[in-house]
């Protein structure tokens, strides 16, 4: 059992922390406070290879681990989790459309889509289904040589601003719960598209959410993903790896906040000493430490496990979700309260940090879910000999 990385992780993490400081350090705060998009800062990220981490090669990707994917995110967090963040759901919408599509679409949407000049939403969420998935009440009927769509989706990361939707639509009866799901490859200016006002959220500012409707939307049968009945297997497994990049970006937030907290520690003076020489603080600084750190390889366990196949992955990444988001939220909490009445303005990131975080104990399956699905594998018989 190693865990340190390797030569070519280390690279990896290392041009994914140049290009923060970079390209969205300078930029962040803004892009949160105008709500602003940042398309061009995105497709840099592209090229690098940041777009397609996980994307087959034969979409562009470059077909790395789940694990080194999780280097790139955490740096690109540890500077702006909100567009890191979606960099992550295009990832995982990119990787959806190049495993499962047609060769005609992948050839279409993969290069452009792994190199970040095309961006991807992903729509499973609805109105009246959000933890219920399987309950999804958007369909897709087969009409010919054509699918129509009708229905709609909330919350969609991007919707308005993307090119293409990784949709997942009912193909069965109203009855055929998870094995009635398809999955579909939608170019997003379609007619009968149409895009909700942009949210305002409390963070994720820098990307917009909008709800999506689907009015007689018309799609070449080609573009299903797989094959009718498949399409919550393939969200599933999407999320599995989608719960890994939100655990991630908590992890790279914390990270952020931690090094923020550390410094100002060292700076401010209070009642003639540095905050560094309280032990209070220094130990309030090492539960903040060892949080993050549990958070981090608890994180890269899981990745590992996905990347392996191994049978209960799903039950990791579940576990991983819940414990590094909550975790993560509270290591930026308790830098914002390090910095006292200055973590609260605008002037320092910790308020930015802490608002991109929050989202993420919700998003990817709430962790009240994350401990359903962990609990119903826990009362298995073997389960408390094999997750360990």
């Amino acid at each position: 059992m190693d865990f340190e990385l390797t030569e070519d992780q280390r690279a990896f993490a290392d041009t994914a922390r140049q290009f923060a400081q970079a390209e969205l350090a300078p930029h962040a705060a803004e892009w949160d406070a105008q709500g602003t998009f940042p398309r061009e800062a995105i497709a840099k990220a592209g090229e690098l290879g940041f777009c397609g981490l996980y994307a087959p090669e034969s979409a562009g990707g470059l077909a790395l681990p789940r694990l080194d994917a999780t280097l790139v995110f955490e740096e690109l967090a540890a500077v702006d989790p909100s567009t890191t963040a979606f960099i992550t759901i295009h990832n995982m919408a990119t990787w959806m459309l190049g495993t499962w599509a047609t060769d005609e679409v992948r050839a279409e949407w993969g290069e452009p889509l792994t190199s970040g000049q095309k961006l991807a939403s992903y729509c499973l969420t609805e109105p009246g289904s959000g933890s219920d998935a399987a309950s999804i009440k958007t369909r897709a009927e087969l009409v010919g040589h054509e699918y129509v769509i009708n229905g709609s989706k909330a919350f969609i990361s991007g919707a308005g601003s993307t090119d293409v939707l990784v949709l997942m639509a009912r193909t069965g009866d109203a009855q055929s719960g998870a094995g009635g799901i398809s999955a579909f490859a939608v170019p997003a200016n379609l007619p009968g598209i149409h895009y909700g006002k942009k949210e305002e959220k409390m963070g994720w500012n820098s990307q917009p959410t909008r709800q999506i409707s689907f009015d007689n939307v018309r799609i070449p049968a080609n573009h299903l993903l797989g094959r009718e009945g498949e399409g919550f297997k393939i969200a599933m497994k999407g999320l599995d790896g989608g719960r890994i990049n939100i655990a991630t970006c908590s992890v790279g937030a914390a990270q952020g906040a931690l090094g923020h907290a550390q410094r100002y520690m060292q700076e401010r003076k209070q009642f003639g000493k540095a905050l560094a020489s309280f032990q209070a603080l220094q130990f309030k600084l090492a539960d903040m430490a060892t949080e993050l750190v549990a958070a981090r390889q608890m994180v890269r366990l899981a990745a590992s496990k996905l990347d392996a196949g191994a049978p209960d992955a799903s039950t990791y990444c579940a576990m991983a979700k819940r414990f590094a988001t909550d975790a993560g939220f509270t290591v930026v909490n308790e830098a914002l309260q390090l910095h006292g009445g200055y973590g609260y303005i605008r002037e320092y990131p910790l308020e930015r940090l802490l608002r991109d975080a929050r989202v993420h104990q919700i998003l990817e399956g709430t962790n009240e879910i994350m401990r359903v699905i962990i609990g119903r594998r826990m009362l298995d018989g073997d389960a408390p000999d094999v997750i360990r």
